[in-house]
């Protein structure tokens, strides 16, 4: 009965691993492990450091009021309200110098941020539109079809409408509001202050200011 008992325990011992060997084998299975990781390709690893880097800072755009400038500027895209000042700025100021376009597109922002008028850029410029001569942009209530024909000074004043939205120029008109080609002369330019000549438009603001302007 002993021997068989002794048998066993031998059996035993040969065919389940000691602790001892349990730890050495994990402990080497570790150390493989290890390795993997060090042969890992150092572009990988530079990659990975990639993700926590801080982002460099957006630097911002210098406008040069030309139209060579325009032409080097990736080609213009927005919503709705975009649309709309890019028309705007077609039917109203095609034909003037690239900063006269931006100091329009200015008095139409400024528009939007006083409490006078509606806001949002569309509603700026489409206000009173559908009573003939008594809209705030004339194209918009004369009676003709706007239609875009020459698609280049088009694709241009979007440029200056994606610009202006996104706030890169520089202010123009000191706050103005109000605008008129040197051809006519409106009633309300006798009590609004002048503040700009840009090309053949002249540019005006209430004769006070505030943050609702």
């Amino acid at each position: 009965m002993l021997r068989y008992i002794m048998a066993v325990a031998t059996l035993a011992a040969t065919m389940l691993p000691s602790a001892s060997f349990a730890e050495r084998e994990a402990t080497d299975s570790a150390k493989e492990e290890l390795v993997a990781r060090n042969e890992l390709p150092a572009q990988s690893f530079r990659d990975y450091l990639k993700l926590f880097k801080p982002r460099k800072a957006v630097e911002p755009i210098t406008v040069s009021y030309s139209k060579d400038w325009l032409d080097q500027q990736p080609n213009a895209a927005g919503d709705e309200n975009w649309k709309c000042l890019s028309e705007a700025l077609y039917f109203e100021a095609r034909g003037e110098s690239v900063r006269g376009q931006f100091a329009v597109a200015e008095v139409i922002l400024n528009r939007v941020k006083s409490s006078r008028f509606p806001n949002s850029l569309c509603g700026v410029i489409r206000q009173g539109t559908g009573k003939k001569y008594q809209c705030q942009f004339t194209y918009t209530c004369d009676g003709q079809k706007e239609v875009i024909h020459e698609k280049k000074a088009y694709e241009r004043v979007s440029k200056v409408a994606r610009a202006a939205i996104d706030g890169v120029a520089k202010e123009l008109t000191e706050g103005a509001t109000h605008y008129h080609t040197t051809a006519v002369r409106p009633s309300w330019a006798k009590v609004y202050k002048q503040t700009a000549r840009i090309g053949v438009h002249l540019f005006y603001r209430h004769n006070y200011r505030t943050a609702s302007n």
